[in-house]
């Protein structure tokens, strides 16, 4: 799996929830200087924020969870959001601004195929 800022590979999977040309992102809590990215919880907080962005819109009057298109994960040591393009046809704002978040963070994006995301999915490197 490559990891440059921004690297365009294809995404042919049609997962649950998305449609047929959703692509998949994660953004990294590596600083393109190679810092980890600091509070050590943002991407619990960024995630929480995208919570209200999901298939069938926001859930009033339920406990708080993460959207399928916005979730927080750490692979290996490293604490990422995965984020799903599906948002940008809701509501491209709140793409913009998850996107901008990366940017004006300096955080490296890696946009995945989906055989990375299968293998990342995978690997014991990953945790839920």
């Amino acid at each position: 799996m490559q990891q440059n800022t921004h690297v365009r590979i294809g995404f042919n999977c049609t997962p649950r929830m998305t449609h047929a040309n959703s692509k998949t992102y994660i953004i990294k809590g590596i600083t393109n200087e190679g810092k980890t990215f600091r509070p050590s919880d943002w991407s619990e907080r960024l995630a929480g924020v995208m919570s209200q962005f999901r298939p069938g819109g926001a859930q009033s009057g339920r406990q708080l969870s993460y959207s399928p298109w916005c979730v927080p994960r750490v692979f290996g040591d490293v604490r990422c959001v995965v984020v799903k393009s599906d948002i940008r046809s809701l509501e491209p704002m709140a793409w913009d601004f998850v996107m901008n978040f990366a940017k004006d963070n300096h955080l490296t994006v890696i946009e995945l195929t989906d055989s990375d995301l299968h293998e990342l999915q995978n690997s014991d490197n990953f945790k839920k």
